[in-house]
């Protein structure tokens, strides 16, 4: 049996996504969503809790991210968990846990004003209600990203 390891989010974005690029020159964003979930306790009092995830996207992906992705726009997020550790400058050894994206689409319309048409390679429009997809979901090893290539 294989391990699985995939998250499927919907939420808001709560920021801007930055962009930065490697030493290597591979582009990448972050950003974070936050998702909502609502319950009632035991007493029937609608309860409400907010959960802000860390999202990371590579290459191509992050190079459309930062052309059309803004804060409070609405999106379906997939990928994997991946968690990395550093030491801190006090001496401890820290932790953060985020999402590495796959696929990204967004789910609401670009605010009035706001054009976010895309180019392909080919020179074809893409519009943002179109799935993003990252170039080769199925990347071997070889082709993954070195954790201290992150510049942040």
């Amino acid at each position: 049996m294989r391990d699985l390891n995939k998250v499927m989010l919907i939420g808001n974005l709560t920021r801007d996504p930055e962009l930065r690029s490697t030493n290597s020159g591979q582009t990448v964003a972050s950003f974070a969503v936050a998702t909502n979930r609502s319950w009632n306790d035991a007493q029937g009092t609608r309860q409400d809790a907010v959960e802000y995830i860390d999202i990371v996207a590579w290459g191509k992906l992050a190079e459309i991210v930062g052309q059309i992705y803004r804060k409070g726009r609405r999106t379906y997020i997939e990928g994997r968990l991946q968690t990395r550790s550093w030491d801190a400058q006090d001496g401890s050894k820290r932790y953060k846990t985020e999402v590495i994206a796959s696929d990204l689409i967004l789910l609401d319309k670009a605010p009035a004003g706001e054009v976010a048409p895309l180019q392909n390679n080919a020179g074809d429009n893409q519009t943002v209600e179109q799935p993003v997809a990252a170039a080769d979901p199925l990347a071997t090893a070889a082709d993954e990203i070195n954790i201290e290539d992150i510049p942040f």
